[in-house]
């Protein structure tokens, strides 16, 4: 799926499927197919359907599940095809397109594409939309018609085409065979296409080397293969100078951001580290049986792998910790969390991997925290005096050390943007920052990316080397508390700014992303820059990515035909504050999240004469609302805690000029403090940015939006719930009660 909106005649932003490229039209008929249905005959029966499917938004690839747990139920053929079609138009619209409300669209809508030739998904488009469509007898080959209009916009006459005549190309003979390039570790599969007179076609390449050429020519910077060099190229002890013995350390997740830091402090204790190699496919496929969660990212999923390594290598020591804090690199900035999965990993291999225990590995895994020089060193003294006896003047030692070295290596990483910056403006060259996390500079898990955007003739920098280079307008929509997701708001501010791009990279499970897409697209997208985001798993296939990088490309050379300038505007979000003033006047509504407690929670609050109300509305409709306004990946209870608070602001009950939102936040790790970001994002959608959303947190979170008199609320809401935990033990030691 893909949408482009043109602004003032040119490209204003290129949205697409952010995960696969297509599969709507071919999920359909194939499985029409496994049914003996002709896809024409399926499409027929959904438009007689009385009771259409909930089969929800997912992409069509992944609704197998849904479709199969209908058929168990009983459904008719009808209403699958009829809840098939109205979920692809559902997806499109609201994730993909991301609209509010299908009146948005406008009255004159024309579709294009060849699942449109599907009566049922033309039909369910019409109903969601509220308009009549027009669809063009050629839609499933419009993009043709676009590709030869842009040809002959662009054809120079001065030059000689290639294209064979008509009559050659009907006496055309090919062959197609399968290869595995072998000019790196990526080994890509290779389709080509031999053709008459010794010419041949290859696809599935990454670089020019898949292609028989050398590789991107060098002096094309590309940031994430210097930070790859930066961070690991550290000789480790020799063995006879290793009288402490011999470290395994896994290379993943944090690492890729702390190795330089562990890499000295390793070697000053006179310990040899073996650091496990580069990621490979045959690395992750090392640990595949000990993953206990599909739904796990991939640079968590292929931690397994290193460890298993290790432990295959002999090693008898495994030191992996675990950081749930960062350095404060910006203490303007909320926190400085780790993301739950970076935190507390090391706790998930050591439950799972069972060659820990049965090879009686020694894992270490401690819990500290980066937050500075001074704390780290604390923690370290602790552990390395209990575990090795090594006296506290040497680990502190170690640890002044590493710290230099690792802000060195921050030094050098900044140092580096600046002067990738510098070539740009030199050589008249584009560049663009491939965000993400410091993991994503891993070949294997960002599968060639950078390399493809190189060879494009675009520079890549980290996300890393240039957010020293600006400051984010504040107060933001959402709660800053992620170091990582802290540069990335930064790195975003300064491409606004600058002749730069930037791609966001970002991990298939990842949560905490549901939060940091729509924040970098809001930097991004406020001031004329295009938002591309690149969904990335074990799924070794360039395909989809390339063909986001190539709209971005496209989008960006129709804009510099154009003359396009981009105003810079302020991101920073005009936060309204719940006075004392509205005490008396305002409703505040809030979410039912846990229907004993908040039945406790409304006469406590109700006590210190505020009208709170919390909403009974936790149903289907609830969630079809909170559809359209929640991010893909948001978790499912946010999405039922805004849809509840939405769909009661758009029922006409509420004067929206009177009316405030009560959300809690938890000023923990995950990403349940930013349901109230998910709230505001969603009525500025709506136009209703006038209702304040008051927070409601046991810490000093957002203080002049909370609620006064809030701590005697909350006790007299903790008394209840003792009263309720009795009820509970109660229940349980007696069912009559």
């Amino acid at each position: 799926m893909k949408c482009i909106r043109i602004k003032n005649n040119t490209v204003d932003s290129v949205q697409l499927n952010e995960a696969c490229s297509s599969g709507c039209g071919s999920f359909i008929e194939t499985f029409a197919n496994s049914l003996n249905y002709k896809v024409e005959d399926f499409a027929t029966e959904a438009l007689f359907a009385k009771n259409p499917t909930d089969l929800g938004t997912r992409c069509t690839v992944f609704m197998n599940s849904n479709v199969k747990q209908a058929q168990k139920e009983g459904a008719e053929v009808s209403d699958i095809s009829a809840g098939l079609a109205y979920s692809v138009i559902k997806n499109a619209l609201f994730k993909v397109i991301k609209i509010t409300s299908a009146s948005d669209l406008g009255k004159h809508v024309v579709v294009q594409g060849g699942t449109f030739y599907n009566n049922a998904v033309l039909r369910s488009f019409e109903k969601i939309s509220g308009c009549e469509a027009v669809r063009p007898d050629i839609a499933g080959i419009m993009g043709a018609f676009g590709a030869a209009l842009i040809a002959r916009e662009r054809y120079d006459q001065s030059a000689k085409t290639t294209m064979l005549d008509l009559d050659k190309i009907l006496a055309l003979h090919y062959e197609t065979s399968m290869s595995r390039c072998k000019g790196c570790t990526n080994n890509c599969v290779l389709t080509i296409n031999r053709f008459d007179g010794g010419r041949q076609f290859i696809s599935g390449n990454r670089c020019e080397r898949g292609l028989g050429k050398e590789k991107t020519r060098r002096e094309i910077p590309n940031l994430f293969d210097y930070k790859n060099h930066r961070m690991f190229d550290y000789e480790p002890l020799s063995a006879d100078l290793a009288t402490r013995g011999v470290i395994g350390i896994p290379r993943v997740l944090n690492l890729y951001e702390n190795y330089p830091f562990w890499a000295v402090f390793f070697h000053s204790l006179k310990f040899r580290t073996v650091l496990s190699p580069q990621s490979t496919r045959k690395i992750y496929e090392l640990g595949i049986e000990s993953i206990p969660s599909e739904s796990e990212c991939y640079p968590a999923k292929i931690a397994h792998g290193h460890v298993e390594w290790l432990i295959k290598q002999g090693i008898k020591t495994i030191f992996y910790p675990c950081i749930p804090y960062e350095r404060n690199e910006s203490p303007d900035a909320g926190n400085h969390f780790n993301c739950p999965i970076v935190t507390s990993y090391a706790e998930n291999i050591k439950n799972n991997v069972e060659g820990i225990k049965t090879e009686s590995i020694r894992f270490l895994n401690p819990f500290m925290a980066f937050t500075n020089e001074e704390v780290l060193t604390k923690r370290l003294t602790e552990v390395f005096t209990k575990e090795f006896n090594i006296p506290a003047s040497e680990v502190a030692d170690a640890s002044h050390k590493a710290w230099t070295e690792l802000m060195a290596s921050r030094t050098d990483m900044e140092k580096k943007g600046e002067e990738t910056l510098q070539w740009l403006k030199e050589n008249n060259r584009h560049g663009i920052v491939l965000a993400g996390r410091p993991y994503h500079v891993d070949p294997e898990i960002n599968h060639g990316i950078p390399e493809l955007i190189t060879s494009y003739g675009f520079a890549v920098l980290t996300e890393d080397s240039i957010s020293h280079l600006a400051d984010i307008d504040r107060p933001m929509v959402v709660t800053d508390q992620w170091m990582y997701h802290t540069r990335l708001y930064r790195a975003a501010s300064l491409v606004k700014e600058n002749n730069l791009d930037l791609i966001q990279l970002n991990s298939f499970g990842c949560g905490l992303d549901a939060v940091t897409t729509d924040q970098v697209n809001d930097i991004l997208t406020g001031s004329g820059k295009i938002y591309t985001v690149l969904k990335i798993d074990e799924v070794n296939n360039l395909g989809a990515a390339r063909i986001r990088v190539r709209s971005l490309i496209a989008a960006l050379k129709v804009r510099d035909k154009r003359h396009f300038e981009h105003k810079v505007v302020s991101s920073a979000y005009n936060r309204v504050m719940f006075t004392k003033e509205m005490k008396q006047e305002y409703t505040i509504l809030c979410p039912q999240m846990s229907p004993l407690h908040f039945d406790l929670l409304q006469p406590a609050i109700r006590a210190f004469g505020y009208r709170v109300e919390v909403l009974q509305n936790d149903n289907r409709s609830a969630i079809d609302t909170g559809l359209k306004y929640v991010n893909n990946d948001a978790c499912y209870p946010s999405l039922i805690v805004v849809g509840q608070i939405m769909e009661a602001l758009l029922s006409g009950k509420y004067d929206l000029d009177r009316t405030a939102v009560f959300m809690s936040q938890t000023g923990g790790g995950c990403r349940a403090s930013n349901y109230i970001g998910f709230v505001r994002r969603a009525l500025d959608k709506s136009g209703m940015s006038q209702v304040p959303v008051i927070s409601v947190n046991a810490g000093n979170m957002e203080s002049q939006s909370r609620l006064y008199h809030l701590s005697a609320a909350v006790n007299k809401s903790h008394a209840g719930s003792g009263i309720r935990r009795y009820i509970y033990e109660g229940a349980v030691r007696h069912p009559s009660i």
